[in-house]
Order: structure tokens, then C-alpha cells, then sequence
């Protein structure tokens, strides 16, 4: 009997999640399959779940009408680059928040943190006079130096500040007797051991630089040079409406290598987050 109460319960739980997870999984749905529909099948009442005719034609528009590749490509590289220069940066000055005592620090840590009290629309002038200057207006350079020295690398730094944190001293103590240093002792042991918290932040930095919107209508003027959620309002007919067949089908390849991010490092994602809190 007992067998079958915990059973039934499993059930039931999981039919409470399937309830719960409809919200979150139906936009995504409508999104995909109204690029495969008709203009006029999108806005039908009833509403319909499946294309009843389903096409690729608003795929093969949406290279049409903006070079759609290019500026796929261009988010691509620019997130990776970003996500890469973040963990070096981040992993860096936790560790060295974490680890190495010197006069100042807990200051000049909530310092740090004060750049998450910061909007990004409070600093857009000052940094586009700054790279108006430097003569790197239209080009990606700003879209990778601000995120990775930035203001967006605070909360990177503070995730691995907590997961180093939380490493015995018995580890560095180890490593000091076989005779490493400081940087030998971060490369070898503190790094390895942080991949869960690494992987947190690789999520967070990838999706904050894969939805950047306002940095790039800022800075980046050419279509050839823009990025996907920039690209994604240029897709209007002559009178600036909405083309929504095109913009579904061009939102769907967008939010592919979120999923599949997201995807591939859902167990370090939420083991780094778990990390983070563990002492402070």
C-alpha cells in the first residue's frame, strides 16, 4: 500500500510540474511554429497549436532581407570572446579576494561591488565619448572590452569569490608544502576545482552578451556589423510594421545556442550556483 501512495504521489508531482512548466514552455512553442506559418494563421481564432501547412519560407526571407549570417556569426564570436575574457578576469579576482589577505580588502571588495548598483544606461555616454576618441565607434570593440572589465563582471567575480571561499585551507597548505606558488596553486588546484562555479558564470556571461541590445544600437551602425537582437528590428515591411512570420523564424535560430548552452551546462549552473552561498 505504501508502494502505491508513493507512486501515486510521484505522479501526481509530476503532473504538477507539467502544469507548471506550461507557461514557460508554450511561448516558445507559439514562437516556433508560427515561423512556419502563414501571416495570416499566426493571428487565427482559435488560435492553432500546429501549422497546418508549414513552410520554410520565412527562413529563406530572413537572409534575404538582412545578412542574417553575418551578424549570427558576429553575436557568436562576440559571446564567446566575452565569455572567455570574463572567466579569466573573474576567476582571477575571486580567487584573489578569496585567498591573498591584504590591507583594504573587504573595502575595496564592496567597491567592486558597488558596480552592480551602476545602470548600464548611466554610463553609455561617457563610454561612447570614450570610444568616439579612440576611434572604435562601429566596430565590435566595445561590445567585448566594457562586458569583461565592466560593470557585467562584478557578479562573475563575486560567484567565484564565494566558491573559493568555500575551499579548505588544507588545499593551499598541501600545496605550499610540495613547494607551489600562489599561481601554481591557483592553475593547478583552486581552478580545476571551481569548474561548477565556472560554469555558472560561463551561462550568465554568455546569455548577458548574447541579449546585449542597447550597447549595440550605441555603438554599431553598419547591418553587416550588427548583432542578432539588434538585427531582430530591422525586420519591418515598408510601412515599419512588424513582419511576423520573418521576425518568429529569426527569433527561433536565435535562441538556439541559448538552449543548447544552457543545456550542456545545466549541472554546473546549478551546482555553482549552490556553491555561492556556501560561506562568507
Amino acid at each position: 500500500m505504501s508502494r502505491d501512495l508513493s507512486r501515486r504521489a510521484k505522479l501526481a508531482f509530476y503532473g504538477a510540474l507539467l502544469v507548471l512548466a506550461i507557461p514557460f514552455v508554450f511561448p516558445t512553442w507559439w514562437m516556433v511554429t508560427s515561423s512556419l506559418k502563414p501571416v495570416a494563421d499566426i493571428f487565427a481564432f482559435p488560435p492553432q497549436l500546429l501549422p497546418v501547412n508549414p513552410r520554410l519560407d520565412a527562413y529563406r526571407r530572413v537572409f534575404e532581407l538582412q545578412p542574417f549570417g553575418q551578424q549570427y556569426v558576429n553575436s557568436l564570436y562576440i559571446a564567446l570572446v566575452v565569455t572567455v575574457g570574463t572567466l579569466a578576469v573573474s576567476a582571477l579576482a575571486g580567487y584573489a579576494f578569496a585567498r591573498i589577505r591584504f590591507r583594504g580588502q573587504n573595502l575595496l571588495f564592496l567597491v567592486v561591488l558597488a558596480g552592480l548598483l551602476i545602470p548600464s544606461e548611466v554610463t553609455i555616454v561617457p563610454l561612447f565619448q570614450m570610444f568616439f576618441k579612440l576611434g572604435l565607434i562601429d566596430t565590435h570593440w566595445p561590445l567585448i572590452v566594457v562586458p569583461i572589465f565592466g560593470a557585467p563582471s562584478v557578479l562573475a567575480t563575486f560567484i567565484m569569490r564565494q566558491f573559493f571561499i568555500s575551499l579548505p585551507d588544507e588545499l593551499e597548505e598541501a600545496a605550499r608544502v610540495d613547494g607551489l606558488g600562489r599561481f601554481a596553486t591557483f592553475w593547478r588546484i583552486a581552478l580545476p576545482l571551481s569548474r561548477p562555479a565556472l560554469g555558472a558564470v560561463a551561462i550568465f556571461t554568455f546569455l548577458h552578451s548574447w541579449n546585449l541590445y542597447l550597447e549595440p544600437i550605441v555603438f554599431l551602425s553598419s547591418p553587416e556589423k550588427f548583432t542578432l537582437p539588434q538585427a531582430l528590428t530591422q525586420f519591418v515591411d515598408a510601412y515599419g510594421g512588424p513582419m511576423w512570420d520573418v521576425q518568429l523564424a529569426a527569433a527561433s535560430m536565435t535562441a538556439l545556442p541559448v538552449l543548447v548552452v544552457f543545456v550542456i551546462a545545466q549541472k554546473q549552473f546549478v551546482e555553482g550556483l549552490a556553491h555561492t552561498g556556501l560561506k562568507g
